[in-house]
């Protein structure tokens, strides 16, 4: 499930984001994306591959890749969204935080907590 109101476009200096074309309320699932759980083994395989930088920690030991718009919500440590994910469903929730206007980027924390300000491990805002 995504909205219809999202969309993805070109992002200021960070290739694609997603944006909305409406306003959106606080505390609104925006998506909810399936993933394709991956073990130790394949980690290693796409650690190789630029699809490095769009998968998720998931459980001991995997890593997932999520489908729908989830690999292009843009990290920002002041993300106006979170993610949550549903391991037994293998799932990925996308939930606005604040509420978000017309026109406007999502973006998420990378370090999973929506004000998780920890440095990530590329030059980040």
């Amino acid at each position: 499930m995504i909205l219809p109101c999202l969309f993805v476009s070109p992002a200021e200096n960070m290739g694609r984001g997603v944006f909305t074309s409406e306003k959106i309320k606080a505390n609104t699932i925006v998506e909810i994306a399936p993933v394709i759980v991956m073990n130790d083994k394949d980690r290693k395989l796409l650690d190789q591959t630029l699809l490095h930088d769009y998968i998720f920690e998931w459980d001991i030991k995997k890593c997932c890749m999520a489908l729908g718009y989830v690999p292009l919500y843009n990290h920002s440590y002041s993300s106006n969204c979170e993610y949550e994910m549903d391991i037994a469903a293998e799932l990925i929730r996308i939930k606005t935080m604040r509420t978000i206007k017309a026109g406007e980027e999502l973006f998420i924390n990378y370090n999973g907590d929506w004000n998780n300000k920890k440095k990530l491990w590329f030059d980040a805002k």
